[in-house]
């Protein structure tokens, strides 16, 4: 057989092979109100088919989602597949007016996409104003068949979702907060896969549990779906260990406490060793802005062994003990714990060495001035305002950016988002106040396909310096240096890991610090960065990355579905 007919036919075999068992999983969800009662009161939240959390779903690599949104709710919404590269399929990723319009009320939307090269926890959540508070779901990609865990194969399985809850309607504390230009409300309580637990009022029965034997290997997926803050995480007498994070697998590290910022997903073994009882599983804020409110409770779920005794008096099972949580702006433990996270060994030339566009992005929080007055509640009669680059990113209305791009619409947006601050300062200073006031701008920065790319982000001390937790959308990235003040390219670039870097799809800016990343720009489409800090989201700290199309079919993307939503 001719050498090139026989690499040819060994090819489509091992293309047939790697797909044979591959699924498509159909799914409905319905968007509708939901009365639920939390801290002693009912309140109407907005659901995916009545549940809170929404539905988990379970997949494989290689598994193709066809989910078809049904909006029976009275707001407009969205939904993303956070993590989820979507290659070639930007029409699926999710955030309104970037890559579509959103589903008006009544209206309806499938979301197609194929699952490529992941595994490990993910999850979805709404992307339209401040719906993914109460509309989110755990997306868990197991390995291909036959492929194993790098790790030991844990015997149970439970996703953690961590929450934040608020005894109103979300949208009206986001209508409040946009009105009168100030810090939204802090919520009442957070909660556990949808519970607060035995901590707040009303709470105790509905505690989440979650049953083990001793013995027990247990994978939890931990992911923190809160919707402004920052969380610790831990359970009571055991040791966690850190097994992957952001659907990306680490080497084996052991921990009591890990952190997750808003958005970021950690998979964590614990083994079931203790004397038979019940541990609380505990989770708090890591607050890290100066002065500001921030809801100081803590949510609590319990791990319980199903051999517990009964206290002779009662006749009930012993009261969990407490676990001993950081105090909430402990950012020696944050550090302590993030400096551990190590990826697997990598091949050659994964972490990009050659850069081609060296980026430089401040990210933080700024005010705008205005005449005293109600809408003007903010610091010294300001409103609150968030930018990177000094631009408060603005979404249009007309058309989402994808489209805008796609069909050659004009007046949408403009592509000259600056690669470097405007004005070069003393970031983690004394800023001057004439820089504390950014321009409002829907400008995209466009990158060539296949360019490498590297993105300084930098926190500044403008009102004040903050831990923010920035989501690049399509792709996931290599953190190769972190650390605190300015950011020295002289200093820090020698200290660079291009060995093992973490990799993440999310990345905690630390506070009053920076953050390095590098990634190749293969995924063409529209594709937000953004701080996953929805009032800081809403505030403007976001822009987009505008990856053009790429030279053949494999590296491009195809034109609009019929089913995308109207603006």
């Amino acid at each position: 057989m001719d050498p090139l007919m026989f690499l040819s036919f060994f090819f489509v075999l091992s293309f047939a092979f790697s797909t044979a068992n591959a699924e498509i999983h159909f799914h409905e969800f319905v968007v509708q109100a939901t009365p639920v009662k939390r801290l002693c009161s009912s309140n109407n939240i907005i659901t995916v088919n009545g549940q809170f959390p929404g539905p988990t779903l379970e997949v494989r690599d290689g598994d193709t989602l066809v989910i078809k949104v049904i909006n029976s709710a009275r707001y407009n919404v969205t939904l993303h597949w956070h993590g989820i590269r979507q290659l070639r399929t930007p029409w699926a990723d999710g955030p309104e007016y970037v890559t579509q319009c959103p589903i008006q009320p009544g209206g309806s939307y499938t979301y197609r996409f194929t699952i490529e090269n992941q595994d490990g926890t993910l999850w979805w959540h709404a992307h339209s104003r401040w719906l993914r508070a109460t509309v989110y779901g755990a997306l868990i990609i197991y390995p291909k068949l036959g492929v194993p865990y790098p790790f030991t194969k844990p015997n149970k399985e439970i996703p953690i979702l961590l929450g934040e809850w608020w005894n109103r309607d979300i949208i009206s504390v986001l209508r409040q907060a946009q009105f009168t230009g100030a810090a939204p409300n802090v919520s009442d309580a957070y909660t556990i896969n949808g519970q607060p637990g035995d901590l707040y009022k009303c709470s105790s029965k509905e505690t989440a549990k979650f049953f083990v034997k001793f013995g027990d290997k247990v994978l939890l997926r931990v992911i923190n779906a809160a919707l402004n803050q920052e969380l610790f995480f831990t359970v009571a007498n055991h040791m966690l260990t850190v097994v992957g994070n952001d659907a990306a697998y680490n080497k084996l590290f052991t921990t009591r406490v890990i952190m997750l910022g808003p958005g970021q997903t950690t998979n964590v073994l614990l083994s079931a060793d203790q004397p038979a009882g019940r541990y609380y599983m505990a989770t708090r804020a890591y607050a890290t802005a100066q002065n500001a409110p921030f809801d100081n409770t803590t949510a609590t779920a319990i791990l319980e062994y199903d051999s517990v005794p009964c206290t002779a008096k009662t006749g009930l099972a012993p009261r969990p003990l407490l676990p001993p949580l950081p105090a909430f702006n402990d950012t020696p433990t944050v550090t302590a714990f993030t400096s551990q996270i190590r990826s697997l060994a990598m091949q050659n030339g994964q972490v990009p060495t050659q850069i081609d566009e060296n980026l430089f992005f401040t990210v933080g929080l700024g005010l705008i001035n205005c005449m005293p007055g109600p809408r003007c509640q903010g610091p010294n009669n300001t409103r609150f305002a968030a930018s990177m680059n000094n631009v408060s990113f603005v979404l249009p209305r007309r058309t989402s950016l994808l489209q805008a791009y796609y069909q050659n619409i004009p007046g949408i947006y403009t592509t000259d988002f600056p690669p470097v601050p405007p004005v070069i300062f003393d970031y983690t200073g004394n800023v001057s106040r004439a820089l504390w006031q950014p321009r409002k701008a829907t400008k995209l920065y466009k990158l060539k396909f296949g360019s490498r790319v590297q993105i300084v982000l930098q926190d500044t001390a403008i009102v004040t310096t903050e831990d923010h937790p920035i989501h690049l959308h399509g792709y996931h990235f290599y953190v190769v240096g972190q650390g605190f003040g300015n950011f020295n390219p002289n200093r820090d670039t020698v200290r660079f890991n291009l060995i093992d870097p973490p990799v993440r799809n999310t990345i905690n800016v630390p506070v009053g610090g920076w953050a390095v990343i590098r990634f190749v720009a293969d995924n063409p489409g529209v594709w937000l960065m953004h701080c996953h800090i929805d009032s800081h989201l809403t505030w403007g700290l976001a822009m987009s990355l505008l990856v053009e199309n790429g030279p053949g079919e494999l590296q491009s993307f195809e034109a609009p579905p019929p089913d995308l939503p109207p603006c």
